[in-house]
């Protein structure tokens, strides 16, 4: 919230020490006058080779049914971040409704372990976190063995235990005993697991914006010598058409906002609109949420605006005349 006007302000406009109270917009008018390069296929070329994708991806899960626990979630975990699993919905809860019905007492892989007590709690199925308790000492601790494991392992461990619900004190102790020795591997690591590692230890997985991730990892899984060709081309499309949508509607937001923060004289106002469509993006950033980003973001804009002028703008008499023609 902005610092509030003082209550003897004059009726009329905004004081010398709350006019002009915030920085302006960065943006200008970047996104009305900004051509994106030129693709060498055109939209619709796109849009077709990703559903020649999807089709052979579907083949691939239903070839799938007989896989293991480890491979099923391991492409689960790749779909997500890589932004393209809400073209597999079905049959990512079907791959998963299998996986949480199998026996896990043969894996005594952390990694996979962790990997899948992240991926069912936030689908909404309930495992319990008991599944750690054989990586843990006559004592109740995690070994220290542990620490011997791979940087991947000891980052699915971080990354599950954000999954937490309050009171479960194993998963508080996985975070401390994951987070100290992913500390203490920082300048060890090659690309790009240190970068992995540096993001989840400023952000953990589960609560890093997922758009922002797709970013980072598309880049990174090309890295990986046993990437699937199909998925990170499938990924590629799908960030590129999501882009273009994208900036496509911020110059529809922009050309309405320029119109009603100008022409209406609101400069005493936070001119960010760019910054709150961005939060809708990071809730649902696929194409077809088109609708609800622009209503969003305009509400958002709006509430802003409204939240200014209560703050620093109208006078405590000016607040409660507006209060009264709202409720009118």
């Amino acid at each position: 919230m902005a610092p509030a006007a003082p209550v003897n302000q004059e009726i009329g406009g905004p004081t010398a020490a709350t006019a002009g109270a915030f920085e302006p917009c960065a943006w200008g008018d970047f996104f009305v006058t900004y051509t994106p390069p030129l693709s060498r296929r055109s939209e619709k070329q796109m849009k077709e080779r990703m559903d020649h994708l999807k089709l052979e991806l579907r083949r691939m899960f239903e070839a799938g049914t007989g896989t293991s626990t480890a491979d099923t979630v391991t492409l689960v975990d790749t779909l997500e971040r890589l932004g393209i699993d809400n073209h597999f919905r079905e049959e990512i809860n079907t791959a998963l409704r299998r996986v949480h019905n199998d026996n896990l007492e043969s894996y005594h892989d952390l990694h996979i372990v962790a990997l899948r007590f992240r991926l069912l709690r936030q689908h909404g199925f309930w495992v319990s976190a008991d599944v750690f308790d054989k990586f843990k000492d006559h004592t109740g601790r995690f070994c220290p063995d542990l620490t011997s494991c791979d940087s991947r392992s000891l980052l699915s461990l971080y990354s599950a235990a954000h999954m937490a619900t309050p009171g479960e004190e194993v998963l508080d102790e996985a975070i401390s005993f994951s987070k100290r020795h992913l500390e203490s591997m920082r300048g060890k690591l090659k690309s790009p697991m240190a970068d992995q590692v540096s993001r989840a230890l400023d952000i953990p997985l589960p609560r890093f914006p997922k758009r922002l991730e797709t970013m980072h990892y598309i880049a990174e899984y090309e890295q990986e010598a046993a990437h699937n060709a199909s998925l990170l081309e499938l990924a590629r499309l799908e960030f590129n058409l999501a882009r273009s949508c994208h900036l496509k509607e911020l110059r529809d937001l922009t050309l309405w906002w320029k119109d009603l923060y100008h022409n209406v004289k609101l400069s005493y106002a936070r001119d960010r609109l760019v910054e709150n469509y961005f939060w809708t993006c990071c809730v649902f950033h696929e194409e077809e949420y088109s609708r609800a980003r622009m209503m969003f973001a305009k509400t958002f804009g709006l509430l802003s605006l409204m939240d200014d002028t209560y703050d620093v703008y109208a006078t405590l008499e000016e607040c409660h005349q507006l209060n009264e023609a709202i409720q009118r």
